[in-house]
């Protein structure tokens, strides 16, 4: 079982990472117009997203 951090702080910095990915995909489909809606993001997916719509 972890501790707290030093002081007795906990950490916060976590919670922050949770809306990245959602803003990301929504950065690619502006980018694109392509929608990814499973994670990871990647480049493969895009590039089958852009064939499936014809682009």
């Amino acid at each position: 079982e972890e501790g707290p951090a030093p002081y007795e702080s906990k950490g916060i910095g976590e919670s922050s990472n949770i809306p990245i990915a959602g803003a990301i995909a929504n950065a690619v489909y502006d980018a694109v117009g392509v929608r990814i809606t499973d994670l990871p993001i990647t480049a493969d997916k895009v590039l089958a997203g852009l064939r499936a719509k014809g682009g």
